[in-house]
Parts: structure tokens; sequence; C-alpha cells
């Protein structure tokens, strides 16, 4: 008995919607955090997560992502 054409064609879908699945669970555990700072003259240094400059870099930028966050409105006042 012949495939139906539309298995055909979802089972190629499949395939590439498991292939795309892949590369993005590989693609993430490959990353890691890091903290990046610019000079000037175009000169840059990366720190990772895990050094002490680093570890300071991403509690200063939770700080300011912190305060510079919409406050949400308070319900019921």
């Amino acid at each position: 008995m012949p495939t139906k054409p539309h298995r055909v064609l979802i089972e190629r879908v499949s395939g590439y919607a498991d292939e795309a699945a892949a590369y993005l669970r590989r693609r993430r555990h490959l990353r890691k955090p890091f903290a990046r700072t610019s000079y000037p003259g175009g000169r840059s240094i990366s720190f990772p997560e895990d050094s002490e400059a680093g570890r300071a870099l991403f509690g200063a930028a939770s700080r300011l992502i912190e305060v510079a966050s919409p406050k949400k409105a308070r319900s019921g006042k």
C-alpha cells in the first residue's frame, strides 16, 4: 500500500523540527554567561561568571536592572 502524500510531508517537517530542537539544546549547553566591558579605542574584555570581576559585574548589572525596571502598580490601593 503506498504511503499517503501528506504523511511524507508531515514526516519531513517533523524531522526538521527535531533537528532544530536538538540544535537549540546543544547551543544552550555550550553558552556560558559572561560580562564584557568596552573601552575607548575599541578594546573590550570578557569576564567569565565565575571570576571575581565577573561576579562583581553581574551583581552590579542585576542591581541596575532592578532599579531601572518599571515598578508594577499595586492593585487595591
